[in-house]
């Protein structure tokens, strides 16, 4: 099925808004976003069909008052997912951060899924904890971080760019990782949809075979469809979308971040907390 026209997309948007309105699942102020880049993702997501769009939505904001058992916003308080007190030892044993921004003002998310290493990472940090950062990680991309990159660049961005790195990653790791991974996907797919606009996994392993084919079972269509998979000689397509000063020395571009002491702990551009 075509997407709609940019003319029929506009009015699909205040179709939708008007339902959301009539049955009260928007208000002014929502942290859920009231924008129309808001509702057009969610559109989007559901093939611009609003009566399951609105059910979506409907859903999306019941999560979001009772996640973790207080509410997405109480939660986003107890928790700066990029200041914490278990950061770096988090980061040593499931590395995943965000590094300046594309050619088109997205900004850069990296996974390193052969970093991950879960019995280490729980000596650190409880299982509630970590799960809690990935929510709130999630919440700010949307929340702050979307925003913050698309003023900086003077347009709406449609999202991220997302680089998942695979160097060194076994069926071991995935098998330890597997269950948070899968619920990590459910929850983006239903709460934060369309929020990866480049989605990107570089030096695939032989056995990436068999996770692929695990992976596909639990990530929506379109999500499959915006992801592309490299091997190792994946530069020359990455320095096609991002700047060499903004991609890191080690992925082929020119940055090192020594004002932060190395990329690997830059921070996304967003609004102070």
């Amino acid at each position: 099925m075509s997407e709609p026209s940019p003319e029929e997309q506009a009015a699909i948007v205040e179709r939708f808004r008007a339902q959301l309105v009539e049955q009260d699942l928007i208000n002014e102020g929502d942290t859920i976003g009231t924008d129309d880049f808001t509702l057009q993702r969610f559109l989007r997501a559901r093939g611009y069909d609003v009566k399951t769009t609105v059910a979506m939505w409907a859903k999306c904001q019941e999560w979001r008052k009772t996640a973790e058992g207080v509410g997405i916003d109480e939660l986003y308080t107890k928790m700066d997912a990029y200041d914490f007190p278990e950061r770096r030892e988090v980061f040593n044993y499931w590395p995943m951060w965000f590094h300046k921004t594309d050619k088109e003002g997205r900004p850069v998310s990296i996974q390193q899924y052969g970093g991950v290493n879960i019995p280490e990472l729980y000596k650190h940090i409880t299982p509630e904890r970590f799960w809690w950062y990935i929510v709130t990680m999630s919440e700010s991309i949307p929340r702050e971080i979307i925003p913050t990159a698309s003023r900086a660049v003077g347009h709406q961005v449609d999202g991220t760019f997302l680089i998942v790195d695979l160097k060194g990653y076994s069926l071991g790791q995935f098998w330890q990782m597997k269950d948070l991974v899968r619920a990590s996907f459910q929850v983006m797919q239903d709460h934060y949809p369309e929020m990866s606009a480049k989605f990107y996994i570089i030096n695939a392993p032989w056995s990436f075979t068999t996770i692929w084919s695990l992976l596909k079972l639990w990530l929506a269509p379109r999500t499959i469809d915006k992801m592309d998979i490299l091997g190792a000689d994946y530069q020359a397509v990455l320095l096609k979308y991002i700047d060499a000063e903004s991609l890191p020395t080690f992925y082929g571009g020119r940055c090192e971040c020594s004002e932060v002491g190395g990329c690997k702990w830059s921070k996304p551009m967003r609004d102070e907390r």
